[in-house]
């Protein structure tokens, strides 16, 4: 079900969209400025083309991009490379690829980016009198310690004050920057294109500047995957405010640079320079909130990231606990603590944000060139474009990522060592999905009509001990008249499981990311029932609550003669008798793989074994299920060399 307020435009609405997604873009100018000109020498050519390459990169990237094509795709409200590839899978096998490409490096992002944000805001500190030389890192490491420990009571008080909170940051920026344009108003004409052509063509080196540039960009990717919390219009009204507010401090702060008399940054930031002295504290003090505002929306767009990823079949089962009522809000501790060392290892090694700005944006571009690709399927099959037109676009989109990633690959010595975090997720999510896939091709399926007298004829057969009232087998096939093979050996093994009624549930993920209904199918009368249950991509599923609260709806309705049925329940216990039977598969000793498979499978089942249950991940409780294991035998050994050695009596 989508949340109603997405379809409004309130000032309600418009101020929550403020406080969700505009962390990460809203706090760029904390470092973008600094990080084009660095410790080159300040002149016009640099000042007004860095000026012009942000005001460009907004107004394509973001504005064009994002604003205008992304947000098109809707998944029922919800937004994100997930939800995209939901929308477009059906159209190509292959983009899987992309999209997990794209998840890791966006992953990556919630590691870089709350560090980098808090050093900034925190490294204005060492602009007052007598606290020159403060030590930051620590005070970072502070504050990040403490915003990832809150996050397992949730965030849904202190999430209240998010967007008055950031609606001060952007008028902080735009009074800030609009008090230095009205001292160098000349500063406008570096809204002129040419200035961007003559940074990127004639200064030296000028390309390479992109990589700095691309800074200013790099929240684009969480306006689409926070389209669910805030709805389409509200992300469009409020960016045309953030846009001005922040072409306006960027604008500023070029004002300063040109009219500061300086000839070289030193280490300086223009952000804190065109604040007034007297204003410096409290300045500090609204860009320390503003950037733990844009580390709590990394942060819990991770949670939203691994949760889509487990439903698709992206990543591992994992804990997954809601700490609140609030929709949507979930906290994962294993993320969580895999966000918290990789931020404090980020901050400990590179000490700065200064530092820091040189491995920044390497991931970003990379998940930007992948939700290209995606939504050029989109925009082509969903929405039937005008081939030419799509591929017009595509050109355009890969023309400038393509500039922007080959700027920033110059940055990889700088970061050399978060590539093993990056390719850690890109094989686990590339492990998890292919080797399901292999998984699932060796589950074979059987007609459940050739089976149903005998499962009649066991039901009734009172000298075989009642396995259970209710047996209920949690299954892959969608068809109603199909079942597993491996189900049906469980039922008539050598102790067979006699039951008054055979369940077989099928939970089917769907594209749609809230869609929660169920149908039921009578296969033998009151004997053999078939369930499939609809899950939404984004809902953690709780099956065994689905599965009760179907029995007693069917009850209620006094369908099925279900409730005139014993249900096993007694005078000493009221609870029906159910029995939920879970079939595990494990690698049998009997496979001789080729090294491609061997690998895929063999991490496949470690990581299983890592994650949760198949009765946790499901919303089972143990005291209703059995667990039983079946081999998967992938690449039987085809010749066994076995000699018989006659001994001699």
């Amino acid at each position: 079900m989508k949340n109603i307020v997405n379809n409004k435009i309130t000032l309600a609405s418009l101020l929550v969209a403020l406080g969700i997604i505009y962390g990460d873009i809203g706090t760029s100018p904390l470092y973008v400025l600094k990080a084009i000109v660095g410790n080159r020498p300040i002149d016009e050519t640099l000042v007004f083309g860095g000026v012009s390459c942000i005001f460009w990169t907004l107004a394509l990237q973001t504005t064009i991009k994002y604003i205008w094509l992304t947000l098109k795709a809707d998944n029922e409200g919800e937004g994100g490379i997930f939800s995209l590839y939901a929308l477009v899978r059906r159209y190509g096998k292959w983009l899987a690829i992309p999209t997990i490409l794209g998840a890791t490096t966006l992953l990556a992002d919630g590691i870089i980016t709350p560090p980098i944000s808090v050093a900034s805001a925190i490294e204005g500190l060492t602009m007052l009198d007598g606290l020159q030389n403060i030590p930051t890192v620590p005070i970072v490491i502070v504050i990040l310690s403490i915003l990832f420990f809150v996050q397992r009571f949730g965030t849904h008080k202190v999430g209240s004050v998010f967007g008055p909170v950031m609606l001060i940051w952007f008028f902080m920026l735009f009074t800030l920057g609009l008090f230095q344009i009205l001292h160098f108003p000349k500063v406008i004409h570096g809204l002129n294109p040419y200035y961007a052509y003559q940074l990127l063509v004639k200064y030296p080196k000028g390309f390479w500047l992109l990589g700095a540039v691309f800074l200013a960009t790099t929240g684009a990717e969480a306006l689409y995957s926070d389209l669910g919390h805030c709805g389409r219009k509200n992300i469009r009204i409020t960016w045309a405010f953030v846009k001005t507010c922040l072409v306006i401090n960027y604008m500023g702060q070029a004002a300063w640079l040109m009219n500061s008399g300086e000839h070289l940054l030193n280490n300086k930031n223009p952000f804190f320079e065109i604040m007034p002295q007297w204003f410096l504290i409290t300045g500090i003090i609204i860009s320390t909130a503003a950037t733990i505002i844009a580390s709590q929306a990394l942060i819990s767009g991770s949670y939203t990231l691994i949760s889509e990823a487990m439903n698709l079949n992206f990543w591992p089962r994992v804990a997954v606990r809601q700490p609140s009522e609030t929709k949507g809000q979930i906290y994962i501790p294993s993320v969580n603590n895999i966000l918290w060392i990789g931020c404090i290892m980020m901050i400990l090694y590179f000490q700065s944000s200064t530092h820091m700005e040189a491995a920044y944006g390497f991931s970003i571009t990379i998940a930007m060139m992948m939700t290209t690709i995606l939504l050029t399927y989109f925009l082509a099959y969903k929405l039937k474009w005008k081939r030419i037109f799509v591929t017009a676009l595509l050109f355009v989109f890969s023309a400038v990522e393509l500039s922007f990633f080959i700027a920033n690959v110059a940055k990889i010595k700088e970061r050399w060592m978060f590539l093993f975090f990056e390719l850690f997720i890109f094989l686990v999510m590339y492990v998890w999905f292919y080797a399901r896939k292999i998984n699932n091709r060796f589950t074979k399926f059987v007609d459940l009509g050739q089976y149903a007298l005998q499962l009649k004829e066991l039901s009734e057969d009172d000298v075989i001990p009642k396995f259970s009232t209710h047996l209920i087998y949690l299954t892959k096939a969608d068809k109603r008249h199909e079942i597993e093979e491996k189900i049906i050996k469980s039922i008539f093994s050598k102790k067979p499981k006699r039951a008054d009624v055979y369940w077989f549930v099928h939970i089917n993920r769907t594209e749609k990311p809230y869609t929660l209904s169920y149908d039921v199918s009578e296969l033998i009368d009151d004997k053999l029932i078939k369930i499939n249950i609809h899950v939404g991509f984004r809902i953690q599923p709780r099956t065994e609550l689905y599965f009760k609260k179907i029995v007693q709806d069917l009850v209620d309705n006094k369908e099925l003669n279900l409730h005139i049925r014993p249900d096993g329940s007694s005078k000493y216990n009221n609870q029906p008798d159910f029995k939920f039977i879970v079939i595990e598969k494990y690698l049998s000793v009997e496979n001789e793989f080729a090294l491609k498979e061997g690998l895929l499978l063999n991490t496949y089942f470690y990581l299983k074994h890592l994650g949760l249950s198949d009765e946790k991940a499901f919303g089972l409780d143990k005291s209703d299920v059995e667990l039983e294991q079946v081999p998967l035998i992938y690449q039987p050994i085809s010749t066994i060399s076995l000699t018989r050695i006659h001994k001699n009596v």
